[in-house]
């Protein structure tokens, strides 16, 4: 296998992490083209092969498969002595290591950033983990349980209504696309000094950053936001309102905007009323330009507003379920479903494209995600622990 292409080619990268925030980091830069080789325990693997269902034809989980692609899988028993040389023996030819064990498991088995650095001082070695590795390693660091102490979902539901956690494991994804930013800065300091280092994120750091502009209004004007269903806080109108048929999400952004919104819906007085004259009247006047709003959306179907807004420079569109999401995308010529090569178990294994487009060395789809240990004789073969082919 040609291990040198693309933009990372040449890259190793030990990845000892499971389920998601890690490996969709991992899987980031394997689609760039770095050699990523997946350490999974015997017998069970990532814990994400067992969440099903959904599963694909052959009975593998689909949460498995999303994020998972491009990478090589062995499998070591960490807590057998002869893996742990393995292990060690991947590492010494790997420029990169992403572990997610709870903190000082890695240290337990002899593979801790101290002992490690001083054998391979170029070595990058990023941890991810819930809560840090202070007062709060002890702490699972579980998706659901960060959105809740992290505050998302204080701001994530209607109003006076329950807390609502984000339809997807968001705060994984945020974490994993920090350690991949992390990791990458990392090996930009290594090519300048000739030394690695470590790299630590957290789940809880990384949505306390990632909620921008509400953690920001505390952090400077001491405003603890509360939950307002689909509106903005800053900005109106800017949320979902009702129309004939579905809900249409409306992105107003700026006067210009509201002028050319309140044209097409045949109430250019509402552009020059004091109320509404500007963003910040408007978002003092939410409920009053909501209601006066929603009486013209209802006199048609979300997806005549969304042409006949959009056409006018508005942004607007219907709320999509997800198949009709991957279709739009389509529509705009924009990735959305690629294919693996060569096929897995016999057939195609289907991936949602990655989003980073690079005009000289492409994201590629070059293997599909591996089946449990599918690699370990290739990498380690037959021989004594510290060799790899």
């Amino acid at each position: 296998m040609d291990m040198e292409r693309g933009a990372l080619g040449g890259l190793r990268i030990a990845d000892f992490s499971r389920v998601l925030a890690g490996p969709y980091a991992t899987m980031l830069l394997a689609d760039l083209g770095a050699d990523v080789v997946k350490v999974e325990r015997p017998g069970a693997g990532d814990e994400t092969r067992q969440w099903r269902p959904p599963a694909d034809e052959h009975g593998t989980s689909t949460y498995f498969l999303g994020v998972n692609r491009n990478k090589r899988s062995v499998v070591l028993d960490l807590s057998d002595r002869r893996d742990r040389e393995r292990a060690r023996a991947l590492v010494a030819e790997s420029d990169v290591l992403l572990e997610n064990f709870r903190p000082g498991a890695m240290e337990r088995l002899g593979l801790g950033y101290e002992e490690l650095k001083e054998r391979h001082p170029r070595l990058v070695y990023c941890s991810i983990s819930g809560f840090g590795a202070g007062d709060g390693a002890a702490i699972p660091g579980y998706d659901l349980l960060v959105q809740a102490v992290g505050g998302l979902m204080s701001v994530t539901g209607e109003p006076g209504g329950e807390p609502m956690k984000a339809g997807v494991a968001l705060v994984d994804v945020i974490t994993g696309l920090h350690a991949a930013l992390g990791i990458m800065a990392a090996l930009r300091h290594r090519e300048a000094t000739g030394r690695g280092q470590r790299v630590e994120v957290n789940l809880l750091s990384s949505l306390l950053s990632a909620m921008v502009n509400q953690s920001s209004a505390y952090a400077v004007a001491g405003v603890v936001p509360g939950r307002m269903g689909n509106a903005h806080p800053s900005i109106a109108p800017y949320e979902t309102f009702p129309t004939a048929d579905r809900p249409l999400a409306l992105a107003v952004g700026n006067d210009a905007q509201f002028a050319a919104l309140t044209t097409v819906l045949g109430r250019p007085d509402l552009a020059d009323d004091e109320r509404f004259r500007t963003n910040p009247e408007r978002v003092g006047h939410r409920a009053e330009l909501r209601e006066l709003l929603g009486e013209r959306l209802r006199t048609a179907g979300a997806d005549h507003w969304s042409a006949a807004l959009l056409a006018a420079g508005v942004p607007a569109g219907p709320v999509n379920t997800l198949d009709e999401a991957f279709a739009f995308a389509g529509r705009l010529g924009l990735p959305g479903i690629v294919t693996t090569s060569p096929p897995a178990h016999g057939g195609e294994s289907r991936q949602v494209a990655s989003p980073i487009v690079l005009s000289a060395s492409p994201v590629e789809y070059h293997l599909p995600p591996p089946e449990l240990g599918e690699h370990t004789q290739d990498i380690f073969g037959d021989t004594d622990p510290g060799s790899l082919d």
